[in-house]
């Protein structure tokens, strides 16, 4: 008795490697096994942000005016902040410049006007031919124009320090000074999302 169970242990054990071993190459083949393969993903660095107390140092005066942009008017935005980086100032001269346009142009690279213009006042900024900033065809050029301002802009003593509209005033002259305070904020966060893009 002793004997049989030990042979009845033995056999099934038997039964159990056989079953092992034909099973294994069988389930092999049924369905490949998958592994724990790691994956790189790719996450996008974020850009650096800009230091918005450097945008606005002064806060803004008044109250505060804002218009959609179109496409073409968000370019000329990249173009301002293009030609700022390419005179080598920094992100307030980029606030000063387009808070001017926008009082001026709507950021519209416009044309002659007619009998609707500023006398010959054209372009981003509305300057005017006849009055030294250039050819029509520079000052309606979005780079140019915005060189044109800001190198009226650094020849302003302390104009990093003066209110928004009290800069771009110095620079432009125009019949109404205080008008381009109520741009900052827009123009604050224009040169928020498009400095570093």
């Amino acid at each position: 008795m002793n004997t049989f169970l030990r042979k009845s242990v033995l056999g099934v054990a038997g039964l159990a490697f056989a079953g092992g071993v034909f099973a294994g190459p069988a389930g092999a083949h049924a369905a490949p096994s998958v592994e724990s393969v790691p994956v790189a993903v790719a996450v996008a660095a974020d850009k650096p942000s800009v230091d918005k107390a450097k945008l606005v140092p002064h806060g803004v005066q008044g109250a505060q005016s804002h218009v959609e942009l179109s496409d073409e008017q968000v370019a000329n935005v990249k173009a301002i902040v293009a030609a700022t980086k390419k005179a080598g100032m920094d992100e307030r001269a980029a606030v000063v410049s387009i808070a001017t346009a926008l009082q001026e142009s709507k950021l519209e690279n416009l044309g002659h006007l007619g009998d609707r213009n500023d006398h010959d006042s054209q372009g981003l900024f509305q300057q005017r031919p006849s009055s030294g900033w250039g050819t029509v065809e520079q000052i309606t050029d979005p780079e140019y124009s915005t060189l044109a301002f800001l190198k009226g802009l650094k020849q302003v003593d302390g104009w990093q320090d003066m209110p928004l509209t009290e800069a771009a005033q110095t620079v432009q002259v125009s019949a109404y000074p205080d008008h381009y305070a109520q741009w900052e904020q827009q123009a604050a966060d224009l040169v928020a999302e498009h400095w570093n893009s």
